[in-house]
Formats: C-alpha cells, sequence, structure tokens
C-alpha cells in the first residue's frame, strides 16, 4: 500500500489535521494522531492511552466508526512501523465528533454548517449549483472553465434521466454506457483517461480542459438525443445508442485535430491547462 502524507484542513481555522496514511483508492487517517492535535497530547503515548479509554467508550455505545475501525502499518517517531487504528473521512469526522475539546470545536461547526447547507440545496437544488461554482472558483478554476463544467452537469443529469427512464439500472450500467462513449469519442476508457492524466480518486471531467469538456458534453447530448429519438428498452439496446453518441464527437474532434495538427487529448489536469500562473 502506497503511503501519502494528507492533510485535513478545517476552512476557517489555520489548525490541519495532519494524517500519514491513505492508499490509491481511498484516504486513511492515524486516529492517535488526530487525537493528539485535538486534545493537545504531549506525545504520542499520551494520544494512544487517551483514543484507547475513548475507544472502549465508543465500543460500548455501539459506535460503528469504532467497531468498523481497521488498522494499518505506518512509521512511528523512532523510524520503526506499527499498527495503529486507522479511519477513513466519514470515520475520522465522526470520531472528531466524539472529542470533547476546544480544539475540536471548529471543527464540529464546520460539519454541522455542511449538514445545514445540504439540506437547504435538497430543498432548492439550484442552492447545489451556486455551491459548485463558489467551490471551484475557491480550487482556482477560470470563470470560462467553470461556466463549461457546470454546463456539463446539466448535460450529466440529462443523460442520466434518459437512462433511468429506459430501465438501465444505476452503477455498473452507468459507468459501462459512460466507458463506450468516453471511449468512442477519445479513444480512452474512463480508467486510460485518468491513468494519462496521473489522477486515482479524483473526477475526470474536474480534470478536463475547456476542449475536452465540450467533446464530452456533445457526446453525452447526442447519446441523450439519440435514446429520445430511439427509444430503447435497457442497457443493452442503450450500447449502440452510446456508441453513436461518441462517434458524433468524435467526427468533430478529428475535423478540429485536423485544422489544429495535434490531439486535443491532454495527459495535464485542468488546473494545471488552464491556470499556469496558479502556484507563482
Amino acid at each position: 500500500m502506497m503511503q501519502l502524507k494528507i492533510e485535513l484542513v478545517h476552512p476557517d481555522a489555520k489548525m490541519p489535521l495532519q494524517a500519514r496514511a491513505g492508499d490509491a483508492g481511498m484516504d486513511l487517517f492515524s486516529v492517535v494522531d488526530v487525537v493528539g492535535v485535538l486534545t493537545v497530547s504531549k506525545d504520542f503515548q499520551t494520544s494512544r492511552k487517551y483514543w484507547n479509554k475513548l475507544k472502549e467508550r465508543l465500543k460500548i455505545e455501539g459506535f460503528e466508526p469504532v467497531t468498523n475501525c481497521h488498522q494499518l502499518k505506518l512509521q512511528a517517531a523512532d523510524g520503526k512501523k506499527r499498527l495503529t487504528d486507522v479511519a477513513d473521512t466519514e470515520g475520522i469526522f465522526r470520531i472528531i465528533q466524539s472529542i470533547p475539546s476546544p480544539k475540536a470545536e471548529p471543527f464540529k461547526r464546520w460539519m454541522a454548517q455542511v449538514a445545514a447547507q445540504r439540506l437547504d440545496q435538497l430543498q432548492d437544488p439550484e442552492l447545489s449549483i451556486d455551491q459548485a461554482i463558489m467551490d471551484y472558483k475557491r480550487l482556482g478554476y477560470s470563470d470560462a472553465w467553470i461556466n463549461q463544467r457546470i454546463k456539463s452537469i446539466e448535460v450529466r443529469k440529462e443523460l442520466t434521466d434518459e437512462w433511468e427512464r429506459t430501465g438501465v439500472n444505476k452503477g455498473v450500467e452507468y459507468a459501462s454506457l459512460t466507458d463506450i462513449i468516453t471511449k468512442e469519442w477519445s479513444g480512452l476508457t474512463t480508467k486510460q483517461y485518468k491513468n494519462l492524466k496521473g489522477l486515482k480518486k479524483e473526477n475526470l471531467r474536474d480534470n478536463m480542459t475547456n476542449l475536452e469538456i465540450a467533446f464530452n458534453i456533445l457526446a453525452e447530448a447526442s447519446a441523450t438525443e439519440l435514446s429520445k429519438q430511439r427509444n430503447p428498452n435497457g442497457f443493452n439496446e442503450q450500447k449502440p445508442i452510446a456508441k453513436a453518441g461518441g462517434s458524433v464527437a468524435k467526427a468533430a474532434r478529428d475535423q478540429l485535430e485536423d485544422q489544429l495538427g495535434k490531439t486535443i487529448i491532454s495527459p495535464k489536469k485542468a488546473s494545471d491547462y488552464l491556470l499556469p500562473d496558479k502556484d507563482e
């Protein structure tokens, strides 16, 4: 398992929760590390004792993140690797809620605010779009890219609504049809495309350039309109439609690349491509 150093940072606080574990598919936080930061423990042993006592109490209460907590070998301060409890992002947030400490309060308030915002968004979906725009701006994306990305979300929703209407099952079948569309217009499956850009769990569309998003929009919008016209029944009948939608974008891509004299498929992430001065 590849180990990474990752940080969990409260957006309004200057204090990060530093964790030392992760893998290609999931971020995993050292619970003792997080406890140590929030309780201002003087050393690792103090943090571990605090966590052991808290863990026993939470087990008695039937606290699910503790029940499902698993261990991973991490490098300790003395350089040796030892097994320690780790939790994913959801689990670590729930553990933070159980720690009575002033240091934990900013995170608890933030989690409550996020939950309240999400409830508001469920009542008014337009708020979700506003939030997405603010999030992308905070990450440093350009206004032109954001407008394109928001449009792609709308087009994707129309496509998945059409898949649902025609009896396609969510999950594997959605992913398979997406792969067909992507492979047809780009020459790459979703996995291959992410590998090209050096992505792991990141969203592929969030790392496309303006042109890549434009052709993906054309492919998915074409698949939606063809489906409405042909009215297929189920996954198998949707597969040739997905391919046909992708081929529309492929033809347009070929024409543009003939004029440009180069491919529009980029190994760069959108942030690298659109914002070259971001890190300056």
